[in-house]
């Protein structure tokens, strides 16, 4: 069986998952595989590295013929020229987030892109739909990462967008299997975005102690930071961000760290190492051919289950 919905035929992918914009991340290594596997690999801006990014870009292109995306994340890429950046590598899908879909939706869609926008609230995907996106990214607050401090879960805010607005939705936060993605599908998706599941695929470039640290963590092992500040994080449970947790004075941006030598060199007190809650559910190292290849055999035999058992 194959996927045929909005978001395949949009993004021109055999799988509607794509692989979140991690900054240092998700880069050609990474997100090769995503798309070479079938799905949206995407490609960050978050790093604000625009020269490495480019370069990346053009990795991109020789070590996939598949169709890939790149992500702007507003608040962290200050150069105000970053949408043309984006248009004049020729990129087709381009994901916005972490700012206003007020700002770049119109330029990028008049060069012919396809936009969504990554919203964790009703009233921001009301604000992106406005403003003329192709699709939303609804991202619930058990995700890893930067959050809004105000977080809703997936199961709450999908159905509560879906029952909103009529376009695209890929379900983020909280989705790592295709159990998970069934479920995302029943809550009015039609794709889904993976963050921490990719970071533990072989193809992460992170170092083995931060993949390692993944697949030891239990379901209770995240941490949500900087609730009371902007943006709030949720990341693994270490020394360093239980220290964090209780830091409810002041914003702990200034506190991050070194990524470098999280990311990298593996130490996990060098930095916040972002997670979402399904750190509790990855049980293994895997290739990301074989992460898709799984959630699309379980997405069906899902399907095909619940319908044996309840129609």
């Amino acid at each position: 069986m194959k996927f045929n919905n909005r978001i395949t035929k949009l993004l021109g992918v055999e799988l509607p998952i794509v692989q979140a914009p991690m900054g240092w991340i998700a880069r050609s290594r990474l997100a090769s595989a995503v798309s070479n596997a079938g799905g949206m690999g995407i490609i960050e801006t978050s790093s604000g590295q625009l020269d490495e990014i480019k370069n990346e870009i053009k990795k991109m292109k020789d070590l996939t013929s598949k169709p890939f995306g790149v992500n702007i994340a507003q608040a962290f890429v200050r150069d105000p020229k970053i949408a043309d950046f984006v248009i004049d590598q020729g990129i087709r899908f381009v994901t916005t987030s972490a700012g206003s879909p007020t700002k770049y939706t119109e330029q990028l869609k008049n060069a012919g892109l396809t936009v969504f926008h990554v919203v964790p609230t009703l009233t921001a995907a009301l604000k992106a739909v406005a403003a003329g996106v192709d699709g939303l990214i609804v991202e619930g607050g058990e995700g890893g990462g930067f959050k809004n401090p105000s977080e809703v879960a997936s199961i709450v805010l999908l159905p509560l967008v879906r029952s909103k607005v009529d376009v695209p939705i890929i379900a983020a936060g909280g989705f790592v299997d295709g159990k998970s993605m069934a479920a995302a599908f029943a809550l009015g998706a039609e794709g889904i975005q993976m963050g921490t599941r990719m970071v533990s695929a072989k193809e992460s470039p992170v170092h083995s102690n931060w993949k390692e640290s993944i697949v030891k963590a239990q379901e209770t092992d995240t941490v949500f930071l900087n609730k009371f500040h902007s943006p709030a994080l949720r990341a693994l449970r270490t020394e360093k961000t239980s220290a964090l947790e209780k830091a409810s004075d002041r914003n702990i941006m200034g506190e991050f760290g070194d990524p470098i030598k999280l990311y990298f060199d593996g130490d996990m007190e060098a930095a916040i190492p972002l997670s979402g809650q399904v750190a509790g559910r990855i049980e293994s190292i895997e290739s990301v051919e074989e992460i898709l290849s799984n959630i699309k055999k379980e997405f069906f035999t899902s399907l095909e289950s619940l319908s044996k058992t309840y129609l």
